[in-house]
């Protein structure tokens, strides 16, 4: 879904369903994080407060952000709706 909302998931190549440590993640240095565990108290402040996320491109520029889990973890009709979010925050651009 990521990638049809015009993104790319650093855990693509990646079976399964992975768990990346937050080396991982660092070396990777993505442009966005999407929160799905926002409603969860992870916050984008937390993101950046944790040990060399500071220097993440997506917590420099600001481009750490909540998203509604309930989206995209219960398939049906509502993955319309997360596909349409996912892209109003990757591609804002297109919705102007």
């Amino acid at each position: 879904m990521i990638e049809r909302a015009g993104g790319h998931n650093i855990a693509a190549d990646i079976d399964g369903y992975p768990q990346l440590s937050l080396e991982q993640v660092v070396a990777a240095d993505p442009s966005f994080i999407i929160l799905g565990d926002s409603a969860y108290g992870i916050t984008p402040e937390s993101i950046a407060a944790r040990p060399g996320w500071e220097n993440l491109s997506a917590v420099k520029n600001s481009k750490v952000f909540p998203f509604d889990d309930n989206l995209v973890s219960r398939p049906g009709p509502r993955l319309v709706d997360a596909l349409e979010g996912l892209a109003k925050l990757l591609r804002p651009e297109l919705f102007q």
